[in-house]
């Protein structure tokens, strides 16, 4: 019997409200047993909204501190952050063997890890076998790379052989199923993406065992952010346009279900199995674009930012730009927030300042097309040629979250997100 290991499944910002809707059509049985048998619990965050941001309530959950307490505002800050203890070393000092996959916003400390694939967007090492140290590489070219669509040699080989040491052959015909819709269904890269780290896992944990192990998936978040109008779901006045996503196709049905199928391989590891979601998500209530640079560094070297400097892509439309002094910091950043579209005068970039680096969104939120140009400290035509589309805003963030315990406890029905990581620790001292 494995009850006295732990997973700790990740499902970011799922609506649990939305999981029920299509429970009650009979499409998710794995969740709606999961529901049943064991219930549910709600948990509650920060009241600013610009704190309901993942990488900062994810780093809430792994430590157990409120954002005023651990002062980590941006995806990858972690990494500097070594005075804050995160649950796979304090399970680690506790003598539990550890396993990761795509921890969110998780800086790797650990000693000797079974396997440790970090998120995407976190510049910490990776662990485990070569093979799979060369999948979070890809892992993270594809992520980081997906604005210009494109997969490297090197990255489809890694994943390639991925598929092929952690998927049962009676399996295959399910990727080659996704595979077949990639130019059919909105979204199928990223749902495949999300069934290979799930393979993954499962194919690790088999062979390691580890007391304590973690599994985050990120797409079902993606899909509420930038497919919830297409959803059964949704009951507002908003629709997505037919060349961003048809009226017939509803990608986070087609995600969950995926959930649904690792949530009955997750159970029958008749393990202690936590699921929580950090926050949840509600409708958008305006139509928003969103843009990434396609080449960061070849924009900000056209606009005559500072060019001693590193530039670190983020999530969608988010970067970081570290410099060598804050003096360089505070010229560049006012050359970026000086840019304005000259359609409507609005401003493009939003800057964050932390001294000598930058995190920077490309905030601007409407259509951009061709001929649109923007003007600053210069001015650049045909701006156009130098994004990417992301995607168009459908959900935005909830400071609810929801926590899901399968094995014995005394959790109240609602309670604050720190409470999670406080529990888990009291799990791993029992």
């Amino acid at each position: 019997m494995n009850k006295n290991k732990m997973v700790l499944l990740g499902l970011n910002e799922l609506n649990f409200e939305y999981i029920k809707f299509y429970n009650k059509e009979g499409l998710l049985p794995n969740f709606h047993r999961l529901f049943e048998t064991h219930g549910y619990k709600e948990t509650t965050s920060e009241n600013e909204y610009s704190l309901l941001e993942p990488w900062i309530q994810w780093v809430t959950v792994h430590t157990g501190k409120t954002y005023e307490e651990h002062q980590v505002f941006r995806l990858g800050d972690i990494v500097d952050r070594k005075d804050l203890n995160q649950l796979w070393e304090i399970g680690e000092k506790n003598g539990l063997s550890i396993g990761a996959i795509s921890p969110f916003n998780c800086d790797n400390r650990l000693t000797n890890p079974k396997f440790f694939v970090p998120d995407p967007w976190t510049k910490t090492r990776a662990d485990g076998e070569k093979w799979l140290q060369n999948v979070s590489e890809a892992v993270s070219q594809a992520v980081n790379d997906n604005a210009k669509g494109g997969l490297t040699k090197s990255s489809v080989m890694a994943l390639l052989v991925a598929i092929l040491k952690v998927v049962p052959p009676s399996r295959y015909m399910q990727y080659a199923g996704l595979v077949g819709k990639l130019k059919s269904k909105v979204g199928v890269k990223a749902v495949i993406l999300d069934k290979l780290l799930g393979d993954i896992f499962l194919q690790q944990w088999k062979r390691y065992k580890p007391g304590f192990s973690s599994l985050f998936l990120n797409t079902g978040a993606h899909f509420q952010h930038h497919y919830m109008f297409n959803s059964k779901v949704y009951d507002g006045d908003f629709t997505n346009p037919d060349w961003y996503c048809p009226k017939d196709q509803d990608p986070l049905l087609l995600v969950l279900q995926e959930y649904d199928a690792l949530i009955g391989e997750l159970l029958d590891l008749d393990v202690r199995l936590l699921v929580c979601t950090g926050l949840h998500q509600k409708p958008h209530k305006r139509m928003t674009f969103y843009w990434r640079l396609k080449e960061h560094a070849q924009f900000l070297d056209k606009i005559g930012v500072v060019r001693d400097r590193e530039v670190i892509p983020r999530m969608s439309r988010d970067f970081l730009v570290n410099f060598k002094s804050e003096a360089d910091a505070k010229a560049s950043q006012e050359i970026l927030e000086s840019f304005k579209a000259e359609s409507d005068g609005q401003t493009m970039f939003t800057v964050d300042n932390r001294g000598s680096s930058l995190f920077v969104e490309l905030t601007y939120p409407h259509n951009i097309e061709d001929g649109f140009n923007i003007k600053g400290d210069t001015e650049v035509k045909d701006f156009e040629k130098y994004i990417a589309f992301v995607a168009i805003k459908n959900g935005e963030h909830h400071g609810v979250g929801y926590f899901l315990d399968t094995g014995p406890n005394d959790l109240p029905e609602n309670f604050p997100l720190t409470q999670v990581h406080d529990h888990i620790v009291s799990l791993m001292q029992a």
